[in-house]
């Protein structure tokens, strides 16, 4: 097994992949597979699904929890409809000074806005109904503490995307089956796929390759209003 997929067929999906055209992602690519980093960034198959619903959705203003390297936001740049932009939440140093590096080689400073700070803070003053897309990749045990935000700051007919909510498969275990330090995260990451499944305002689904994505639309407003 290869984390929550078999290794042949994720082995496979990933020769699909089309290496990005941006030389700033092949680089930051490159360095990963080489081994010369450990930089956190989405996988393969991930990328390439979210740049087919960004491109459905062309969002105007996407909001992205976890910068990293600026890996993600960079490609999700590509997805903007025109005038376009993202604002990145990010509160580590050296994950910020990356970004930063990236961000500026990529020659998107005026597309690509970031926060500095603790999510949990930032979130808190940012408007309600401002966003078309949340992108939310960050501490996984967070995710169930920043869903009622991302609730609040998703545009109707807005979408959440959640990355790596099955935790390398073990969310679907039993929590006795799983290391003591992991059972926190363990509880409320199945706490928030419970909570995206049954809450009134979202139609989620949660797709098993990567290492788990949860897809979340916000029903309301007209159709076809983004």
């Amino acid at each position: 097994m290869s984390e929550i997929n078999y290794g042949y067929i994720v082995d496979y999906i990933r020769a699909l992949h089309t290496p990005p055209q941006n030389p700033i992602l092949a680089e930051i690519e490159t360095a990963i597979a080489m081994g010369d980093e450990t930089w956190p960034i989405i996988k393969p198959e991930v990328a390439d699904f979210m740049k087919v619903i960004l491109f459905m959705v062309k969002p105007q203003e996407i909001l992205e929890i976890g910068t990293a390297v600026g890996y993600s936001s960079i490609l999700m740049s590509e997805c903007l409809a025109e005038g376009g932009h993202i604002t990145t939440l990010e509160r580590f140093p050296y994950m910020l000074k990356q970004a930063e590096k990236n961000i500026k080689k990529a020659g998107l400073e005026d597309t690509i806005k970031i926060i500095v700070g603790d999510a949990a803070e930032t979130l808190l003053t940012l408007p309600s109904e401002g966003y078309d897309v949340i992108f939310m990749d960050c501490a996984k045990g967070q995710y169930i503490n920043f869903l009622p935000e991302c609730i609040r700051l998703l545009k109707p007919n807005g979408i959440l995307i959640t990355d790596n909510v099955l935790h390398k498969g073990a969310v679907a275990k039993s929590r006795y089956l799983i290391e003591r330090r992991q059972r926190t995260t363990h509880s409320r990451l199945r706490d928030f796929l419970w909570t995206i499944m049954h809450t009134p305002e979202l139609k989620s689904s949660v797709l098993p390759f990567g290492d788990g994505i949860a897809l979340s639309y916000k029903i309301g407003g007209t159709e076809n209003e983004n």
